[in-house]
């Protein structure tokens, strides 16, 4: 690699042309997604997968950016973001984008897709195309399934306008009252339950054979109205979907008790937001397109009109059909060898241990790095909990729990542990989006058991990933760590790659009591030895890092910085990156979503690149890499942690950030990142534009894909164990 160039220069580093947006850059993001189903690389269901994705992404898109946005503009904001754009701007900038973007995705799946499935013996069939007995069977479930639940809705002078719930699907139907010589207008709700309704194999004639066959719910139900409005004439019948602010609003300080702050604030969240988007079929015609935006107050520029059923996200029930071979290979996660330690079980209850493994045993001989999914989430994390949980010898389990499955294995074990007499304390996120119910719910029951329950600090989300084990032994106390880059989830870990250090550092062990201090009690100006906190060290240190690389180049010596993150956007960082790049310092960044900096600017940024990682698995962790003059003599410096370079990650919430000291794995981690730089399979590069170029594979060049190297690696390193 040539050696970067040193720019000395006076450039206004604050000047909005600096600066990508946030919003268009996560669309840009959102079509990297787009484009795994696109890619014919791609196992079928697999893309199925990737474009029900895309409609969720899009949904929370939506329910907080596109929200956040229209209230600013009903307030009457103008403050302008750091690429120089109002509310408005953005608004108008991201339909004027992502219109062509979902009608891509439509057009994907109807040319595409579907006739692919058909070739692969799946119809999702439009019910035009089935025979007289195939509709006379449909009409008979509509008349015993679906009749009995569904509430048509007039609107007349004497039927406001109903309400519609946030993501339904609906039908809108324009009728005339043939005695009255009036034209009527009416709703219903699809029921979403089984949206796509298979046909039973005695029904399915030349489909005999097929794996599956069936139609969308709402196509049985605008094929039988004739039983829901009995003497109408029905002129026209299309679907339309509405989607609403979902962000919580709760004033912390004014609430005396969070929990039921949150819970209220959900309920009103239920009655529902205001609307910011609306999705129409293409073939509604125009006085009925029109007539609905009007009932539902909203402007044409939050309409979309697209080809095709609606609500792809729903196709998440056909990628997940039993078909492996329309599939990526099952993926086995294994247990890393330091954690293969053998010993005898205490006297405890026997299913708490894995054939004798003791975790702790392990941690003791030294740190152990563990990377999910390739790493067994259940084997290494959960067990830890759940061994700690149920060994006599420990007196205390402290941890945060930001987003857990619902059938939570890790609030069990807590619970476990409070009753068997050890102090467990459980800082639950509340205002974790989307999770909130959730957390709620086992907020209680946690509380329920004896544990110590709290709700983090007054305008600060708590994100940091970590856990405390508090042990004596040989009549001193041992403190054992966990801190991660993702949530304790163990579902998401087999989808998310996420990295976790576990320890027996002392020094570790004592800032997360402080932390765990900062976070239950009244210890506010906490000072810590080795692990970034924030909001009280993290950004600080970060800067300096970043600083001491600019200062290293310009004296000359070797200066290098690679980070790895899910999404890159404060303007503080990024201007101490550009000023870094100008000193000559070389800069990889490997950004999964958001990036707001610009690579490649002659005299601000030719030193940085950006690739972001798009594939099987969702790129979660978080590594920072200075290489600090040092890169043969082991000075340089390398962390993981839950924080982005983001503000709300460095400002608005408790983040931890810890060293990785151990030589392995420092070289573990430094090996991991140059596969990431090395991928021309699923890395695509960030052009000084704006757009994303995907890598491919040179002519002679060999197919490097991180996710498949990683899992051969794995693979080939141990045996593979149940997730």
């Amino acid at each position: 690699m040539p050696k970067p160039k040193t720019v000395s220069t006076s450039i206004d580093l604050t000047h909005s042309q600096y600066y990508f947006n946030r919003e268009l850059s996560w669309l840009e993001f959102n079509r990297r997604v787009l484009w795994e189903a696109q890619d014919d690389r791609t196992p079928l269901l697999e893309r199925l997968k990737f474009l029900a994705i895309f409609s969720s992404n899009l949904d929370e898109f939506f329910m907080v950016r596109v929200a956040g946005l229209k209230q600013q503009v009903e307030a009457e904001l103008k403050t302008l973001t750091p690429d120089g754009r109002t509310p408005e701007d953005q608004l108008r900038d991201i339909h004027k984008n992502l219109l062509p973007m979902v009608q891509a995705q439509h057009l994907c799946f109807s040319d595409t897709l579907r006739p692919l499935l058909k070739e692969h013996g799946i119809y999702l069939l439009d019910f035009e195309e089935l025979s007289p007995a195939q509709k006379a069977y449909y009409h008979t479930y509509f008349l015993e399934q679906i009749f009995p639940v569904l509430t048509p809705l007039a609107v007349d002078p004497g039927h406001p306008f109903p309400f519609i719930s946030n993501q339904s699907l609906n039908l809108a139907i324009l009728l005339r009252d043939e005695l009255k010589h009036k034209e009527l207008f009416a709703r219903i709700k699809v029921n979403l339950d089984l949206r796509f309704v298979p046909l039973p194999s005695e029904f399915r004639g030349e489909w005999s054979s097929a794996a599956w066959v069936g139609v969308p719910l709402e196509q049985i139900i605008a094929h039988n109205l004739e039983a829901l409005f009995c003497g109408m004439e029905i002129l026209e019948c299309h679907p339309f979907r509405v989607t609403r602010n979902a962000d919580l609003s709760v004033e912390e300080d004014e609430a005396d008790d969070l929990l039921l702050a949150i819970e209220q604030e959900l309920r009103k969240q239920r009655k529902g937001g205001s609307i910011v988007r609306v999705e129409v079929s293409n073939t509604m015609s125009d006085r009925m397109r029109d007539r609905l935006l009007q009932e539902l107050s909203v402007h044409p520029e939050d309409l979309y009109q697209l080809a095709g059923i609606l609500n792809l996200k729903d196709l998440f029930s056909l990628a997940f059909l039993p078909l492996p071979h329309l599939k990526d290979q099952p993926w086995s996660s294994v247990v890393p060898s330091p954690m293969n330690v053998f010993t005898e079980p205490k006297d405890t209850d026997p299913e708490t241990w894995e054939n004798g493994k003791d975790i702790l045993a392990a941690i003791r001989k030294g740190d152990v790095l563990v990377h999910h999914p390739y790493h067994s989430f259940s084997s290494t994390v959960q067990r830890f909990i759940t061994q700690a949980a149920h060994d006599p010898d420990v007196l205390a389990i402290k941890m945060t729990l930001y987003r857990t499955s619902g059938d939570s294995p890790i609030v069990n074990a807590l619970i476990e542990a409070a009753e068997n007499g050890k102090q467990v304390v459980a800082l639950v996120e509340l205002k974790a989006r989307f999770d909130e119910e959730n957390n709620i719910n086992w907020a209680k029951k946690l509380e329920e058991a004896g544990v110590h329950v709290v709700y983090g600090l007054v305008g600060l989300k708590t994100h940091t990933k970590t856990t405390l084990v508090v042990r004596r032994e040989n009549e001193k106390i041992k403190l054992y760590v966990h801190i991660g880059t993702g949530n304790y989830n163990p579902k998401t870990a087999r989808l998310y790659t996420d990295l976790g250090l576990f320890s027996g550092n002392d020094r570790i062990g004592r800032d997360l009591i402080k932390l765990f201090n900062y976070l239950t009690g009244y210890a506010r100006n906490q000072s810590f030895d080795k692990v970034l906190v924030a909001p009280i060290n993290l950004r600080s240190r970060m800067l300096e890092l970043i600083q001491r690389e600019r200062d290293l180049a310009k004296a000359n010596k070797p200066a290098q910085i690679i980070a790895k993150m899910n999404s890159l956007v404060d303007p503080q960082i990024i201007q101490n990156l550009y000023e870094a790049s100008q000193a000559g310092v070389q800069i990889d960044l490997i950004v999964r979503g958001m990036c707001a900096l610009r690579p490649g600017l002659a005299g601000i940024s030719e030193n940085i690149r950006v690739i972001s990682i798009i594939g099987r698995f969702l790129e979660h962790s978080r590594i920072f890499y200075f290489q600090n003059n040092g890169k043969e003599t082991g000075s340089d410096e390398i962390y993981i942690g839950s924080a982005d370079w983001m503000n709300r990650n460095l400002s608005r919430r408790v983040e931890a950030v810890v060293p990785i000291e151990d030589p392995a794995l420092k070289q573990e981690l430094k090996d991991l990142l140059t596969l990431f730089l090395t991928d021309n399979r699923q890395a695509w590069e960030l052009q000084s534009e704006g757009n994303y170029v995907q890598r491919r594979p040179q002519e002679g060049e060999a197919e490097r894909s991180v996710h498949r190297i990683l899992m051969e690696q794995t693979l080939a390193s141990v045996e593979p164990v149940k997730c």
